[in-house]
């Protein structure tokens, strides 16, 4: 893989915590088409917004056959404390572990802001076709408008 997961690698089967203490990973998907976006940190604005998006066309990405799944690096416990203030409808899921499907996918990685150098995350989002195939990705996402051309995408595939 390259530094990135593109268009047509297998999105990689890595578990996830769910806010219920669940697990959750692409294969339970399978014959699905899944869109998964990764964001750096719950309650944040541009997160805020993201997440709030996509719950709005939720009801739209249903009736087009598509799961949903937001995902950060934030503990359960915060994503449940987002959801809850957010009352966001889309499930969202915890890549806390190192070698997680973020670290997987090459999107945690070094970031610069204001001369500070840290690891963080590159918001991203995958459409997943109903083999597990990534079909299209979304890299350095710009929210605004961004839900609404995941789901003309996804109505597309």
């Amino acid at each position: 893989m390259s530094d990135f997961a593109q268009a047509g690698d297998v999105m990689p089967d890595v578990a996830m915590e769910t806010p219920d203490s669940g697990e959750v990973k692409a294969s339970d998907f399978a014959g699905q088409k899944l869109v998964v976006f990764f964001y750096p940190r719950d309650n944040t604005p541009g997160c805020t917004i993201e997440a709030k998006d996509f719950t709005a066309l939720k009801g739209e990405f249903d009736k087009a056959g598509v799961a949903l799944l937001g995902v950060s690096k934030d503990s359960a416990k915060k994503h449940q404390n987002f959801i809850a203030k957010h009352d966001l409808k889309t499930p969202l899921a915890t890549d806390a572990q190192d070698g997680g499907l973020s670290d997987t996918l090459g999107i945690w990685t070094e970031k610069k802001n204001y001369g500070k150098t840290y690891m963080g995350m590159v918001r991203t989002t995958y459409l997943v076709d109903a083999e597990g195939v990534i079909a299209q990705v979304w890299n350095k996402v710009k929210v605004k408008g961004h839900a609404e051309d995941v789901l003309a995408a996804a109505k597309a595939l």
